[in-house]
């Protein structure tokens, strides 16, 4: 029963985390103190501290068999989690008025949107494939309701964000903003990113089994 205890804290923990500071008002007030990119710091390092607590909560919760692990299943995983570190690497910091995240955002140019262009809210897009990557091989129901939770709340956080984004922008411009141009332009700072990307993934796979307590290679 203690580890379920744990399990629903830390869930209470994450969404208390991930709702209060992005509101408007509060997160107006965070930035007049922190600025744009001591915000952006500071929220993404809460939001992984909060997140790496609720897995491994998850694995402290009993135990409840649903499906059978596979070793493609693995192969899965670390394909997809190699998108979402290239999707997080493009994505952090750069101006973006249509989701969070984004920094500098009176700088976005539709007719130059970069990762915007492909994927509007790309930090959710990964918190996404995120989730669907690790529950096909976690098949017992604390981590299924980990995953799933987290893949709806990663869904329903972008129909929240584009309501409150129209009503914050206005129909028309958020109109104006959103008609981008899908393009790959290959540049520097892009190529950096993704060096960046590739060494997070590698980190990643480094600190997995001390941090999480699971090895993800065989």
């Amino acid at each position: 029963m203690t580890g379920w205890v744990e399990y629903g804290l830390a869930f209470i923990a994450f969404f208390l985390t991930h709702s209060i500071p992005v509101r408007p008002a509060v997160k107006s007030r965070l930035v007049r103190v922190l600025g744009g990119r001591g915000f952006t710091i500071a929220y993404s390092t809460l939001s992984t501290a909060v997140l790496a607590w609720v897995i491994v909560a998850a694995g402290r919760a009993p135990f409840v068999g649903l499906w059978d692990w596979a070793p493609w299943q693995n192969h899965l995983t670390l394909t997809v989690m190699f998108l979402v570190c290239l999707i997080a690497a493009l994505a952090i910091g750069r101006p973006n008025p249509l989701s969070f995240g984004g920094a500098n955002n009176d700088r976005f140019d539709p007719s130059h949107p970069g990762l915007i262009g492909w994927i509007r809210h790309p930090l959710l897009v990964a918190l996404f494939l995120w989730a669907f990557g690790h529950m096909i091989p976690n098949g017992n129901l604390a981590h299924v309701i980990l995953f799933v939770v987290f893949g709806g709340f990663a869904l329903l956080g972008m129909w929240i964000i584009d309501r409150r984004q129209i009503r914050l922008l206005g129909a028309d411009q958020w109109a104006a903003l959103t008609d981008t141009r899908r393009e790959i332009i290959v540049t520097r700072g892009g190529l950096l990113r993704v060096a960046i990307g590739i060494l997070v993934y590698a980190l990643l796979l480094t600190l997995h089994g001390p941090v999480i307590g699971v090895e993800p290679l065989p």
